[in-house]
């Protein structure tokens, strides 16, 4: 099992909406790269924020665009670094090339199963990924660890030598120093890109999360 990490984010000024600000209708923009409308449990993540907080009664809205719809998988952290979005959610690592740390959790081998996942989500290791996450400025609302797993147009990914010569996706740049040297060259998609890669022959194999083969 190859375990992606999904983090649900918000800029800070979401977290700390006091009762008075809300007086006066909000709308807040939610954005991820994942499929809308399809139960996609990575949308669905959003989808339920959003709900119960049109449940709260409390005129505050949140407008949720599915399918990077609103702005490009790799360009969610600075969005909500700067204040241009107020919600979103993604792979922590997408966001490894700011904070460099944010790489560790999709480290390969680090997690081998959903109750390891659980443990670590609780660990000093976690406590210090959050850690950047606040002084960034960013609230964690909710985060999971969702499998994942190698799929090839050329076979069976059983060993090293499966994936050499082939062009691969890779879900982050742990994973993908991985592949190269085991003699794979790598190709730059988002996950919601990666069906249309292997249709047109522009990657040979991926690994991505299980949701995102349905």
């Amino acid at each position: 099992m190859i375990p992606l990490r999904t983090t649900a984010v918000a800029a800070a000024v979401f977290a700390s909406l006091s009762a008075s600000a809300l007086a006066a209708p909000t709308t807040l923009r939610a954005s991820h790269q994942f499929p809308g409308g399809r139960g996609d449990v990575r949308d669905e993540m959003v989808q339920i924020i959003a709900r119960d907080a049109k449940a709260a009664n409390v005129d505050l809205e949140i407008q949720v665009y599915p399918g990077a719809s609103l702005f490009k998988p790799n360009e969610q952290w600075n969005a909500l670094v700067n204040g241009q979005l107020d919600l979103s959610s993604f792979p922590l690592d997408y966001a490894s090339g700011k904070v460099r740390a944010f790489g560790a959790t999709l480290m390969p081998g680090l997690v081998r199963s959903h109750e390891r996942a659980q443990r670590l989500n609780n660990s000093t290791f976690m406590k210090d990924i959050r850690a950047q996450i606040d002084k960034a400025g960013v609230v964690v609302l909710a985060d999971a660890w969702l499998a994942g797993a190698i799929a090839s147009k050329k076979g069976c990914i059983r060993r090293p030598d499966d994936i050499k010569g082939l062009k691969v996706r890779s879900a982050g740049p742990t994973f993908a120093s991985m592949w190269q040297s085991a003699g794979a060259s790598i190709v730059s998609i988002p996950s919601n890109e990666v069906y249309n890669a292997l249709q047109t022959g522009v990657a040979d194999a991926t690994d991505t999360s299980s949701s995102s083969f349905i």
